[in-house]
C-alpha cells in the first residue's frame, strides 16, 4: 500500500504590518473609513487586508447593510491583534522612556482656546530655553489617546481626568460673562435686568432655553445664532454679536472685551498636564511638563481673572 504524503500544515508567517490595517477596519466597520483614520488610500487598506486573509487562509470580514462585520476568523484575531497593538506601543514608550537627554520632537495635543489666545508665548519660551527640543502640536478638543502613544503630552482642560496616565492638576481658571465695549455701552441699561432685550451667543444647544442661560445672570436673553467652540465665540462677541462665558485668560487679554456689569467671575474647569508613565523619566517630556506648569503658575492671576 502506497502512502500518502504528508500535508505541508506549515503556515506562511502572517506579516504583522498588516495587523493594523485589520484592527482599524474592525474599529470603523469600511474600508473607506479606516483608510481615513490610516491616512491611506483604499487601495492600500484593501490590499493589506487581502495580504491578511491570504496569508491565515480565512475570510475575515462579511459585507452586511452596516458595512464591514467581522467573521468568527476575524472575532477570534481581533483579541490577538489588540495585544499585539498593545506590545508595540508599549516597547515604543519604553524605548522612547530611556532617553535622558532633553532633545528631540515633544508631540502635544491642546485645545484651540488655549492653543489660539493663550499658550503660544509660553511655547515660545520653551524652545528658547530648550532649543534642542523640536514641538509637534496637535490643535483638538478631542482627546488623545496617549496609551497608543498618539501623543508624548497632553495639555487638557477638564474637571477630572480618569485616564490611565501620569496627570498633574496645575490650575483651576476662572470664566465670566463678556460683551464687546461697544455692545456694552449700547445696552448698558439692560445690565440691571433678568436680560430682556440681550442677546447670548449660543453653544449649539438643543434646548432654546439651555440649563446654563437659566442660571445665569441674565435668564432672560435670548440665545441667538450657534458656535459651540470657544475661539469662535470671543470673536463673535467682539465684533458686537451678544455676550458670552469665556475663561478670564481669553477674555481680559482682547482689548475689545469687557465684563458685563453687574456679573462676577466664577471658578471654571483646571488645566491638567498628562502623559503616561512610560515618558515620566524622558527628558525632553519632563522638560516640557515642568517648564509649562511653572509657566501656568506664573499666570496665576490672569487664570484666576485677577488682572483687571
Amino acid at each position: 500500500m502506497t502512502e500518502r504524503p504528508a500535508a505541508n500544515t506549515r503556515a506562511k508567517p502572517a506579516d504583522w504590518g498588516d495587523l493594523p490595517y485589520f484592527l482599524a477596519i474592525a474599529r470603523h466597520g469600511s474600508l473607506r473609513a479606516a483608510a481615513a483614520s490610516l491616512q491611506v488610500n483604499h487601495a492600500t487598506i484593501a490590499r493589506r487586508l487581502a495580504n491578511l486573509e491570504t496569508d491565515y487562509a480565512v475570510r475575515l470580514f462579511e459585507r452586511s447593510v452596516d458595512g464591514l462585520v467581522l467573521t468568527q476568523a476575524g472575532e477570534e484575531l481581533l483579541p490577538i491583534a489588540e495585544r499585539a497593538e498593545a506590545e508595540v506601543v508599549g516597547a515604543r514608550r519604553k524605548l522612547s522612556g530611556l532617553d535622558n537627554r532633553p532633545s528631540g520632537v515633544v508631540r502635544i495635543t491642546l485645545p484651540p482656546s488655549l492653543a489660539y489666545v493663550f499658550i503660544a508665548p509660553l511655547l515660545a519660551r520653551f524652545s528658547t530655553a530648550y532649543p534642542e527640543i523640536d514641538l509637534d502640536i496637535q490643535i483638538s478638543n478631542s482627546f488623545q489617546d496617549l496609551t497608543k502613544h498618539e501623543a508624548d503630552v497632553s495639555i487638557r482642560v477638564a474637571y477630572s481626568v480618569t485616564d490611565d496616565v501620569v496627570g498633574r492638576k496645575v490650575i483651576q481658571y476662572a470664566k465670566g460673562i463678556y460683551a464687546s465695549r461697544s455692545y456694552i455701552d449700547t445696552h448698558r441699561d439692560l445690565f440691571d435686568g433678568d436680560g430682556t432685550g440681550l442677546v447670548w451667543i449660543g453653544w449649539g444647544d438643543d434646548d432654546p432655553h439651555p440649563e446654563w442661560s437659566r442660571k445665569s445672570r441674565f435668564p432672560a436673553a435670548s440665545i441667538r445664532h450657534s458656535a459651540p467652540e470657544g475661539v469662535m465665540q470671543r470673536e463673535m462677541a467682539r465684533d458686537g454679536m451678544g455676550m458670552t462665558f469665556l475663561p478670564c485668560f481669553a477674555g481680559d487679554t482682547e482689548p475689545e472685551l469687557q465684563r458685563v456689569p453687574n456679573t462676577e467671575i466664577v471658578a471654571d474647569r483646571s488645566i491638567w498636564l498628562l502623559l503616561h508613565n512610560d515618558l515620566r523619566t524622558t527628558a525632553r517630556v519632563r522638560a516640557f511638563v515642568d517648564f509649562m506648569a511653572a509657566e501656568f503658575l506664573r499666570h496665576r492671576p490672569l487664570l484666576l481673572g485677577q488682572t483687571t
